[in-house]
């Protein structure tokens, strides 16, 4: 492993604990139980994903609470359309993010993989006839 891969991993596995608890605090703020169950599990399936780079990197992280505590700001400012929008473009680019290690790193696969699929949740909180996708 090289230097660059191993801080692309670290800042991976880093972005990853720092989600798990913005979706925690999110799910807290919003005023569905939809949005609130979404938000829950994503909150876990990002654990997972911080596990995944935690095999690689073997460095025990704690999570920034920076986007836990503006994120449910942001939800009460600019309103969920707009912070939906924001997040799921957030997972879109981390999928892409992550292309790059697959080659040497393929358990980042399924990360990737959800990473988009979280991006497909998050825009469908904003539609009538969202359905999780789990």
């Amino acid at each position: 492993m090289t230097q660059k891969q191993f801080k692309d991993l670290l800042r991976s596995q880093q972005g990853e604990l720092n989600a798990v608890l913005m979706y925690q605090r999110l799910a807290k703020v919003v005023k569905t139980d939809k949005e609130r169950d979404t938000f829950f599990l994503l909150a876990k399936e990002e654990g997972r994903h911080a596990s995944v780079f935690h095999a690689y990197t073997k460095k025990v992280l704690k999570p920034k609470k920076t986007m836990a505590v503006i994120m449910p700001l942001l939800y009460r400012i600019l309103g969920k359309k707009r912070l939906y929008k924001l997040i799921a473009k957030g997972e879109y680019d981390a999928a892409v993010g992550y292309e790059h290690l697959i080659a040497d790193f393929p358990d980042v696969e399924s990360v990737k993989n959800d990473e988009k699929r979280h991006g497909d949740i998050i825009s469908g909180l904003l539609t009538t006839k969202f359905a999780l996708f789990f």
